[in-house]
């Protein structure tokens, strides 16, 4: 049996190199279907139950997708991946909530600079429009909304699309942890406000293409929270 399961993990193993030589050589492009399982075991000389466990994996690692009906296609969500392995950390202990916050001050920092020379006069519109929305909206779950699509929209401002993975799969991670933070914050006059003086703050430096005094405002964005997490819990 022990022989059994080693030749099946090669197998396995055999079959994710070969998908993966395959899209370095260019013969798979993202969104392109994979051959069905059973001409890839014969392809490759393996059992499809190996085959399946290579999918498998390679799904959860967000480089393939799969479609009811529809077959296996090539895929790129490595914010799914990251976002997974990271509240795994959490979970286990392995990190904590400051490390993840720590990380996401240091890429919204540069992301402020990169857009602030890169935002377009329509990003920048859409910008204010949530800013004024946030300070009027008391449903928590609105604000929420509105509060995670500033960020997101500051991250595509700045053109760089692995930063803006890295930054959703950030925010993804720490959702569920601070939820309840989140709410006492919304409670707290004072709170709230500070945060929604970052906010127009970070906004109005990126109208002037201050970089500079967009990174401070995020900075202080970030002070606003660390603070109500040791305040507040």
């Amino acid at each position: 049996m022990k022989a059994e399961s080693t030749q099946q993990g090669k197998a396995y193993e055999r079959v994710i190199s070969y998908i993966k030589g395959e899209i370095l050589k260019g013969q798979l492009k993202q969104g392109e279907k994979l051959p069905p399982e059973r001409e890839l075991a014969e392809q490759l000389g393996v059992g499809r139950n190996s085959v399946r466990e290579a999918l498998r994996t390679l799904s959860l690692m967000g480089f393939i997708s799969s479609t009811q009906g529809a077959g296996n296609f090539v895929s790129c969500d490595i914010e799914k991946n990251l976002s997974e392995s990271t509240q795994m950390m959490m979970l286990l202990g392995a990190t904590d909530y400051r490390q993840v916050s720590e990380l996401r001050q240091g890429l919204e920092g540069q992301t402020v600079l990169l857009a602030a020379e890169r935002i377009t006069p329509a990003q920048l519109a859409q910008l204010e429009d949530i800013v004024w929305r946030l300070r009027d909206e008391t449903d928590l779950e609105k604000s929420t909304a509105l509060d995670k699509q500033l960020h997101y929209l500051i991250g595509e401002a700045a053109g760089n699309k692995l930063i803006l993975v890295i930054l959703r799969a950030m925010s993804e991670t720490v959702d569920g942890f601070i939820s309840h933070m989140r709410e006492k914050m919304m409670l707290d006059d004072v709170y709230r406000k500070r945060l929604q003086d970052a906010h127009q703050g970070i906004v109005l430096a990126l109208q002037d293409r201050n970089g500079l005094e967009a990174a401070r405002m995020m900075r202080e964005h970030f002070a606003v929270v660390d603070n109500a997490m040791e305040e507040l819990f």
